[in-house]
Protein backbone atom coordinates (compact mmCIF):
# COMPACT_ATOMS: atom_id res chain seq x y z
CA UNK A 1 0.00 0.00 0.00
CA UNK A 2 1.17 3.62 -0.88
CA UNK A 3 1.64 5.09 2.13
CA UNK A 4 0.58 9.42 2.07
CA UNK A 5 2.45 11.89 3.29
CA UNK A 6 0.15 13.14 6.25
CA UNK A 7 1.99 16.48 6.15
CA UNK A 8 -0.08 19.11 5.09
CA UNK A 9 1.41 21.62 2.24
CA UNK A 10 1.60 25.21 2.83
CA UNK A 11 -1.81 25.69 -0.14
CA UNK A 12 -3.54 23.66 1.18
CA UNK A 13 -3.62 25.18 4.68
CA UNK A 14 -4.09 28.87 3.47
CA UNK A 15 -7.10 30.65 2.21
CA UNK A 16 -6.95 33.37 -1.12
CA UNK A 17 -5.49 36.01 1.01
CA UNK A 18 -2.45 33.92 1.85
CA UNK A 19 -1.66 34.44 -1.76
CA UNK A 20 0.19 37.68 -3.85
CA UNK A 21 -0.27 37.56 -7.47
CA UNK A 22 2.19 40.29 -8.95
CA UNK A 23 4.28 40.19 -12.24
CA UNK A 24 8.26 41.92 -11.81
CA UNK A 25 10.30 43.67 -14.03
CA UNK A 26 13.76 44.97 -14.47
CA UNK A 27 14.38 48.79 -14.21
CA UNK A 28 17.27 50.34 -15.79
CA UNK A 29 15.93 54.18 -15.44
CA UNK A 30 13.65 55.13 -12.79
CA UNK A 31 12.79 58.98 -13.48
CA UNK A 32 13.42 61.27 -10.42
CA UNK A 33 10.15 63.14 -11.10
CA UNK A 34 8.42 59.08 -9.93
CA UNK A 35 10.95 58.89 -6.57
CA UNK A 36 7.48 59.89 -4.33
CA UNK A 37 6.73 58.06 -1.09
CA UNK A 38 9.44 56.79 0.11
CA UNK A 39 10.20 53.62 2.41
CA UNK A 40 13.16 52.02 3.83
CA UNK A 41 13.31 48.46 4.10
CA UNK A 42 16.17 46.65 6.25
CA UNK A 43 15.32 42.86 5.79
CA UNK A 44 16.52 39.73 6.60
CA UNK A 45 16.41 35.95 5.05
CA UNK A 46 16.31 33.14 7.82
CA UNK A 47 15.69 30.11 4.86
CA UNK A 48 15.53 30.72 1.57
CA UNK A 49 15.34 27.11 -0.44
CA UNK A 50 13.69 26.33 -3.12
CA UNK A 51 11.70 28.88 -3.30
CA UNK A 52 10.91 28.95 0.09
CA UNK A 53 11.55 31.37 2.29
CA UNK A 54 10.99 32.98 5.59
CA UNK A 55 11.85 36.68 5.86
CA UNK A 56 11.71 39.56 9.14
CA UNK A 57 11.42 42.90 8.02
CA UNK A 58 11.60 46.81 9.58
CA UNK A 59 10.10 49.46 7.17
CA UNK A 60 10.65 52.75 7.78
CA UNK A 61 8.52 55.32 5.89
CA UNK A 62 9.10 58.37 4.47
CA UNK A 63 12.69 58.04 4.75
CA UNK A 64 14.90 58.52 1.41
CA UNK A 65 18.47 57.13 2.91
CA UNK A 66 20.07 57.95 -0.77
CA UNK A 67 21.67 53.92 -1.13
CA UNK A 68 25.04 53.22 -2.89
CA UNK A 69 26.96 50.57 -3.04
CA UNK A 70 28.63 51.46 -0.07
CA UNK A 71 25.71 51.17 2.07
CA UNK A 72 25.49 48.64 4.74
CA UNK A 73 22.24 46.75 5.63
CA UNK A 74 23.29 47.27 9.33
CA UNK A 75 24.19 50.43 9.58
CA UNK A 76 21.40 51.34 8.13
CA UNK A 77 19.51 49.81 10.05
CA UNK A 78 21.07 50.85 13.41
CA UNK A 79 20.88 54.83 11.44
CA UNK A 80 16.94 54.85 11.49
CA UNK A 81 16.18 52.15 13.61
CA UNK A 82 13.76 54.49 16.10
CA UNK A 83 11.96 55.69 12.71
CA UNK A 84 10.85 52.36 11.95
CA UNK A 85 6.69 52.25 10.69
CA UNK A 86 6.59 48.62 10.35
CA UNK A 87 7.72 45.51 11.40
CA UNK A 88 6.86 42.10 9.99
CA UNK A 89 7.71 38.33 9.76
CA UNK A 90 6.61 36.58 6.54
CA UNK A 91 7.32 33.06 4.83
CA UNK A 92 6.50 32.23 1.43
CA UNK A 93 6.27 29.47 -1.00
CA UNK A 94 7.86 29.16 -4.42
CA UNK A 95 6.26 31.42 -7.36
CA UNK A 96 4.73 29.88 -10.16
CA UNK A 97 2.79 32.01 -12.87
CA UNK A 98 2.91 35.44 -10.93
CA UNK A 99 1.49 33.63 -7.83
CA UNK A 100 3.21 33.03 -4.97
CA UNK A 101 1.72 31.88 -1.40
CA UNK A 102 2.33 34.24 1.10
CA UNK A 103 1.74 34.29 4.94
CA UNK A 104 2.85 37.61 6.66
CA UNK A 105 2.66 39.05 11.04
CA UNK A 106 3.07 41.98 12.13
CA UNK A 107 5.79 42.06 15.32
CA UNK A 108 6.84 44.24 17.93
CA UNK A 109 9.65 46.39 15.77
CA UNK A 110 12.23 46.32 18.53
CA UNK A 111 12.07 42.77 18.45
CA UNK A 112 12.16 42.65 15.05
CA UNK A 113 15.85 44.61 15.03
CA UNK A 114 17.47 42.69 17.13
CA UNK A 115 16.29 39.27 14.76
CA UNK A 116 17.95 40.96 11.91
CA UNK A 117 20.85 42.38 13.78
CA UNK A 118 21.33 39.09 14.94
CA UNK A 119 21.08 36.19 12.08
CA UNK A 120 20.36 35.60 8.63
CA UNK A 121 20.92 37.42 5.43
CA UNK A 122 20.49 41.01 5.50
CA UNK A 123 20.01 43.62 2.68
CA UNK A 124 18.45 47.03 2.26
CA UNK A 125 16.60 48.58 -0.08
CA UNK A 126 14.11 52.10 -0.71
CA UNK A 127 11.06 51.20 -2.19
CA UNK A 128 8.57 53.70 -3.89
CA UNK A 129 5.05 53.93 -4.30
CA UNK A 130 4.15 54.96 -8.19
CA UNK A 131 0.68 54.79 -9.95
CA UNK A 132 1.16 53.67 -13.76
CA UNK A 133 -2.18 53.43 -16.26
CA UNK A 134 -4.47 51.56 -14.08
CA UNK A 135 -2.45 50.36 -11.68
CA UNK A 136 0.08 51.25 -8.42
CA UNK A 137 3.44 50.06 -8.94
CA UNK A 138 6.13 49.11 -5.97
CA UNK A 139 9.41 50.38 -7.17
CA UNK A 140 12.45 49.00 -5.26
CA UNK A 141 16.19 50.51 -5.61
CA UNK A 142 18.44 48.48 -4.04
CA UNK A 143 21.79 49.19 -1.89
CA UNK A 144 24.40 47.74 -0.59
CA UNK A 145 25.77 44.41 -2.81
CA UNK A 146 22.73 44.94 -4.59
CA UNK A 147 23.33 48.14 -6.29
CA UNK A 148 22.19 49.51 -8.50
CA UNK A 149 19.22 46.90 -8.88
CA UNK A 150 15.97 48.51 -9.82
CA UNK A 151 13.20 46.23 -9.93
CA UNK A 152 9.70 47.21 -10.11
CA UNK A 153 5.97 45.40 -9.37
CA UNK A 154 2.56 45.72 -10.10
CA UNK A 155 1.10 43.34 -7.21
CA UNK A 156 -3.30 42.72 -7.47
CA UNK A 157 -5.53 40.70 -5.08
CA UNK A 158 -6.09 38.52 -8.20
CA UNK A 159 -3.64 37.70 -11.27
CA UNK A 160 -2.31 40.33 -12.95
CA UNK A 161 -3.07 40.28 -16.42
CA UNK A 162 -4.12 42.72 -19.19
CA UNK A 163 -1.06 44.74 -17.51
CA UNK A 164 -0.21 48.42 -18.95
CA UNK A 165 3.48 48.16 -18.54
CA UNK A 166 5.24 52.15 -18.26
CA UNK A 167 8.03 52.42 -20.68
CA UNK A 168 10.67 52.39 -17.84
CA UNK A 169 10.49 48.73 -17.61
CA UNK A 170 12.63 47.17 -19.47
CA UNK A 171 12.13 43.71 -19.66
CA UNK A 172 10.17 40.80 -17.53
CA UNK A 173 11.34 39.20 -14.14
CA UNK A 174 8.32 37.58 -12.80
CA UNK A 175 9.41 33.71 -12.45
CA UNK A 176 13.18 34.17 -12.70
CA UNK A 177 14.06 33.48 -9.08
CA UNK A 178 17.69 34.79 -9.77
CA UNK A 179 15.64 38.31 -8.87
CA UNK A 180 13.81 36.86 -5.89
CA UNK A 181 14.87 38.66 -3.06
CA UNK A 182 15.64 35.62 -1.01
CA UNK A 183 18.19 35.05 -3.94
CA UNK A 184 19.33 38.47 -4.32
CA UNK A 185 20.44 38.18 -0.20
CA UNK A 186 22.51 35.16 -1.13
CA UNK A 187 23.77 36.05 -4.83
CA UNK A 188 23.52 40.03 -4.56
CA UNK A 189 22.93 41.53 -7.88
CA UNK A 190 26.43 43.48 -7.95
CA UNK A 191 28.36 39.94 -8.53
CA UNK A 192 26.40 39.03 -11.63
CA UNK A 193 25.17 42.22 -13.52
CA UNK A 194 27.98 42.57 -16.06
CA UNK A 195 26.89 38.86 -17.38
CA UNK A 196 23.05 39.11 -17.21
CA UNK A 197 23.07 42.57 -19.01
CA UNK A 198 25.29 41.16 -21.43
CA UNK A 199 22.59 38.07 -21.72
CA UNK A 200 20.17 40.91 -21.94
CA UNK A 201 21.88 42.12 -24.70
CA UNK A 202 22.15 39.48 -26.76
CA UNK A 203 18.32 37.71 -26.47
CA UNK A 204 16.55 40.97 -26.05
CA UNK A 205 13.82 42.14 -23.39
CA UNK A 206 10.43 39.76 -23.72
CA UNK A 207 7.28 40.53 -21.60
CA UNK A 208 5.42 37.23 -21.06
CA UNK A 209 2.15 36.87 -23.38
CA UNK A 210 1.05 34.00 -21.21
CA UNK A 211 -1.12 37.02 -18.58
CA UNK A 212 -4.04 38.54 -21.49
CA UNK A 213 -2.93 41.09 -23.42
CA UNK A 214 0.28 43.81 -22.48
CA UNK A 215 -0.22 47.51 -23.08
CA UNK A 216 2.92 49.62 -22.91
CA UNK A 217 2.50 53.30 -21.34
CA UNK A 218 3.90 56.01 -23.23
CA UNK A 219 6.94 57.57 -21.33
CA UNK A 220 5.59 60.30 -19.29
Amino acid sequence: MERKDPSPSLESLADATDFEYERRFLVTHFPAALRDAPALIVQSYYLADAGYAMRVRVQANDVESNLTSASRPLEVLDRYRDQATLATVTVKGPSIGGTRYESERHVDADVAVELIRRGGMPMVKTRYSVWAGSDGWAVDVFGGANHPLVVAECERSGPVTDLEIPAWCVTELTDDRRFSNESLASRPYGEWASSYLAELSAQGPRMRGDFGTNAQLLPE
